[in-house]
C-alpha cells in the first residue's frame, strides 16, 4: 500500500514499542521517516533499518523531549534530512506513579517537561512547515478520560492535557487544511507497561476484549489519521483501549 507516498513524517519517541511500531507502519504505507530518541541508538538505528527495507528513506535523530532546544533540533533536523515535513507524530511520553502527597516535585516536573511541554513545543516548531493537508497526531492515554486506580492521578493529568491541545490545535489549524487528532491508547504490550507484568491480569480483566493490546494496534490507527482517508477527521480522540473505557 501507498496511501503516504511522497510524504515525510516525524515521530518522537521512535526507537522502540509504540514509536517504533508508528514509524514503520507510515514506512509501509509509503513515507519516508524520522524518529527522535533519547538514549536507544541501537534500538533507533534498527527501525531505520526496517524502514530502509520498506524502501523508504529513514534516519533517526537523538532528542530529549525535556529539552525544549533539543526539539527545536529535532524538527530542523528532520526538515533537512527529508526535505520537508508532511506528518508528526507525538509519541515520546514518560510514567511517573505515585499518590500526589508522596510525589516529588521532580517527578512532577518531569512529567509535565515530557508529557505536556514536549508536545506544545514540537507543535509550535513543526507547524511552519506543514503545508495544506498536513498531519499532527498525539498520543496520549486511555487514562486521560478515566483514572482507573489511586496513584496515575499526574500522569492521568498530563495526559488529559493533550485532549484541549489537540482541540484547540485544530482549531488553529483547520483553516490551512491540517488536521490535529490524538490517539489514547490503553493497555499496550510494551517494556512500559508488559503484556507479562504484575498489573497485567487485573488490567485483562477490566477489559472487554481480554486482551492486551499491541504496538501494532495503535499504530495503524495513526496510519489511518495519516491517510487521506482520514482528511475530514480533526479534534478527535480515537481511544484504542479494547473497550476498557467502555
Amino acid at each position: 500500500m501507498s496511501n503516504l507516498a511522497g510524504k515525510r513524517a516525524l515521530v518522537t519517541g521512535g526507537s522502540r514499542g509504540i514509536g517504533a511500531a508508528i514509524a514503520l507502519a507510515l514506512a509501509e504505507q509509503g513515507a519516508d521517516v524520522a524518529i527522535g530518541y533519547e538514549r536507544s541508538a541501537d534500538l533507533a538505528e534498527a527501525v531505520i533499518a526496517k524502514i530502509e527495507a520498506a524502501g523508504r528513506k529513514g534516519v533517526a535523530i537523538q532528542a530529549d523531549s525535556a529539552d525544549p532546544a533539543a526539539i527545536e533540533r529535532l524538527v530542523a533536523g528532520a526538515v533537512s534530512a527529508l526535505g520537508g515535513l508532511d506528518i508528526v507524530v507525538n509519541n515520546a511520553g514518560i510514567a511517573r506513579g505515585g499518590a500526589v502527597e508522596e510525589m516529588s516535585l521532580d517527578d512532577i516536573d518531569a512529567l509535565l517537561s515530557v508529557n505536556v511541554r514536549a508536545a506544545i513545543l514540537l507543535a509550535k516548531a513543526a507547524i511552519p512547515h506543514l503545508g495544506e493537508g498536513g498531519r499532527i497526531v498525539f498520543i496520549g492515554s486511555s487514562l486521560a478520560d478515566r483514572v482507573v486506580a489511586p496513584g496515575v492521578t499526574v500522569y492521568s493529568a498530563t495526559k488529559s492535557a493533550q485532549i484541549s491541545l489537540t482541540r484547540g490545535l485544530a482549531r488553529e489549524l483547520g483553516p490551512r487544511d491540517i488536521t490535529v487528532n490524538l490517539v489514547q491508547p490503553g493497555a499496550t504490550g510494551t517494556d512500559m507497561n508488559p503484556a507479562e507484568g504484575e498489573q497485567a491480569d487485573v488490567l485483562r480483566a477490566q477489559t472487554p476484549l481480554g486482551r492486551y493490546g499491541e504496538p501494532a494496534d495503535v499504530a495503524a490507527a495513526v496510519a489511518f489519521l495519516a491517510s487521506p482517508a482520514a482528511r475530514q477527521i480533526t479534534g478527535a480522540t480515537l481511544t484504542v483501549d479494547g473497550g476498557i473505557n467502555a
